[in-house]
């Protein structure tokens, strides 16, 4: 039988103890699903025993960086050796860790994402507000993930248009990287933003919204783009891996700078100025685009197919052994 052994844990535990600066970017394969993908390699090589499969951890931080010196990259190279895949969700994060010789090409498969539930992330209808549209930000609240951007673009936005509304979901962070209580209470005193607290099923304020946005600073594949796509919303994010691998300039939403909040507005206005046929259009291709590249019977036929390779007779024993 079979064996397939799940790696991300041991790379990110390392990287939390050793490597404070890094954060963790791992994707998921449903549990439920992983019997799914480990049955066709069973049948065909049952004799395959263990395989180790393990997923990119994305540091938030230049792994060529001084300060890090050869820590970092050396407990890559230890975690990730033995593994004979390692999957990342998009091509800037592999190529990044080929360049660093991290990972040899033969071990690394790109994987779009973990996939959305199209079924359970419906398409509906825009709201049909023409003066006062709605901008969602779901995450947690860390600055990493662009909310100081997001409440920047915010205040800019309404300065010309104080009926745009601009909501907040997600679960407020109380370590370092944490956005602080009292600036999320100042915000929504100065009727800044909303903030709708946190939630279970983000489905309905997806439905109440006419964009969703997320300004984060990297990203492996963000779920909650692929899941607002879904559900037939356009997108703004900013020009970073994981981000630019789903939004379309100006096909399924648009793209701004990173960490600045005035292109972030600039973008955000530009929704605006559209007619809601086009805003209606953006959200209906990007519908098209998760339905096509990132559904997750997709993603589990991506890993078939990846793992599929090492059942080949020659392809037994590590890449790195």
């Amino acid at each position: 039988m079979m064996r397939l052994v799940l790696l991300p844990a041991l790379t990110a535990g390392l990287l939390a103890v050793l490597a404070p600066a890094a954060s963790a970017c791992v994707p998921e394969l449903p549990a439920a699903r992983c019997g799914s993908v480990a049955a066709p390699l069973d049948r065909a090589r049952p004799d395959l025993g263990t395989v180790n499969v393990a997923y990119a951890v994305v540091p938030r931080t230049d792994l060529s960086r001084p300060s890090l010196g050869a820590l970092v990259p050396n407990l890559y190279r230890v975690a990730l050796r033995r593994s004979h895949r390692v999957f990342f969700h998009n091509e800037d994060d592999r190529d990044v860790f080929i360049a660093r010789r991290l990972v040899v090409p033969e071990q690394a498969a790109v994987i779009p994402g973990s996939g959305v539930d199209l079924k359970r992330f419906e398409p509906s209808p825009l709201p049909g507000s023409v003066d006062r549209l709605t901008f969602l930000f779901i995450g947690r609240l860390l600055w990493e993930k662009g909310v100081g951007e997001f409440v920047e673009a915010a205040r800019m936005v309404r300065q010309e248009v104080p009926e745009a509304r601009f909501q907040v979901l997600g679960p407020v962070d109380t370590g370092k990287r944490g956005v602080p209580t009292a600036d999320i209470e100042e915000w929504k005193a100065k009727g800044i933003i909303d903030y709708l607290g946190t939630a279970t099923d983000v489905r309905p304020f997806i439905k109440s919204a006419d964009c969703v946005v997320l300004p984060s600073y990297r990203e492996g594949m963000p779920r909650v783009l692929l899941e607002a796509a879904a559900m037939a919303r356009p997108l703004i994010a900013v020009d970073v891996p994981g981000c630019r691998q789903i939004v379309r300039e100006g096909e399924t939403g648009f793209l701004a700078e990173a960490r600045s909040g005035s292109s972030l507005a600039n973008k955000i206005i530009e929704f605006m100025n559209l007619d809601p046929q086009t805003r209606s259009s953006m959200g209906r291709r990007a519908r098209e685009v998760v339905e096509v590249e990132f559904s997750e019977d997709l993603v589990e036929r991506a890993y078939v197919q990846a793992l599929a390779e090492i059942a080949r007779p020659h392809s037994s024993g590590s890449a790195n052994a």
